[in-house]
């Protein structure tokens, strides 16, 4: 009788284990004579040499299956386990897989010129109102870099724009002060990848989230390096962060014209930029629209009757 762990690196044990640990009951079953026992993401396995051969294949071949999927069905393992053939290959158009297992794609026109600028251009601005999925997009095509190891690192970024007198009456110290700015970046992270995982990964710096004027003085290599909320720059804050690229570096820029919270006397770094990089080569802009908003219908409605408020406001004021 031997005994191995074997452990689950990257991957949610929860979705290998299945749930009330159905899965693991179901790999018992068909390894009869093997005692297994998991706790966290580690796997005891007590019981014949020639089964446990077996089962660790089979359970690394279920890891990697979980690591592209983010599930595992009973149909799944059987497959696995028994040699059959079962899907081992992203289908086209999948950027990655949510936690539930959802595939996360292009569902617009828009969005897929997103994808395909990021996979043409080093640097790309993605421009459009709120609901496009510039954020979401963006961070699933950071984190298929991380899992295919095109890239090290992540780095997440937004301006501050209260960084004054508000943000430092807020309580708690400089990370406490600075979560609410960047809770959308931790959304989007937490519906790809395993709680734990991505603890690690921001304690190991591998997932970095940090506002803008924290990026001063760095040089940003092997990286996808996402600003979001860039409509909110100066142009001097965007200017500094443009030129933080280095070697192997993406760069996704993300922003929503219409909503800018800067003083009505400072221009938007945002608009600046977009009007200067015009036509530069290697530098891709998406401009997505109303008909790209992918959340509740409601939202494109908000936006349509806030756009056309704006318009007769504008108007009013030309003819007087």
């Amino acid at each position: 009788m031997i005994e191995k762990h074997i452990v689950l690196e990257d991957i949610d044990p929860v979705t290998f284990y299945g749930v009330g640990n159905s899965h693991l009951q179901m790999m018992r079953a068909l390894f009869p004579k093997l005692r297994i026992v998991a706790r966290d993401n580690v796997i005891r396995v007590l019981g014949d040499e020639e089964q446990m051969a077996a089962f660790e294949e089979g359970a690394e071949k279920m890891r990697q299956h979980v690591l592209k999927f983010n599930s595992l069905s009973d149909e799944d393992i059987l497959d696995i386990l028994k040699g059959k053939r079962t899907k081992d290959e992203v289908p086209e158009g999948v950027v990655v897989y949510s936690m539930a297992g959802r595939p996360i794609k292009a569902r617009t026109e828009n969005q897929q010129r997103l994808i395909d600028a990021y996979n043409k251009c080093d640097m790309v601005f993605a421009v459009g109102p709120a609901g496009t999925g510039k954020t979401y997009l963006s961070i699933a095509l950071a984190v298929k870099a991380l899992k295919e190891k095109t890239a090290k690192k992540i780095i997440l970024s937004r301006p501050a724009v209260e960084a004054g007198e508000k943000l430092g009456f807020l309580p708690g110290d400089m990370k406490e002060k600075i979560d609410p700015y960047l809770q959308p970046l931790y959304d989007a992270l937490e519906d790809m990848l395993p709680q734990a995982k991505l603890q690690e990964m921001m304690e190991k710096h591998v997932i970095q989230i940090a506002p803008l004027a924290f990026m001063r003085g760095r040089t940003l290599s092997d990286a996808v390096v996402i600003l979001d909320e860039a409509q909110n720059t100066t142009p001097a804050q965007l200017r500094m962060f443009l030129t933080r690229m280095g070697w192997n570096t993406k760069m996704i820029i993300t922003g929503d014209m219409t909503q800018i919270d800067l003083p009505h006397s400072q221009k938007s770094g945002l608009i600046e930029a977009l009007h200067i990089l015009n036509g530069t080569e290697g530098i891709g802009v998406v401009n997505l629209t109303q008909k790209d908003i992918v959340r509740h219908k409601l939202v494109t409605r908000i936006v349509n009757a806030y756009e056309a408020h704006d318009r007769a406001m504008s108007d009013n004021s030309a003819n007087n």
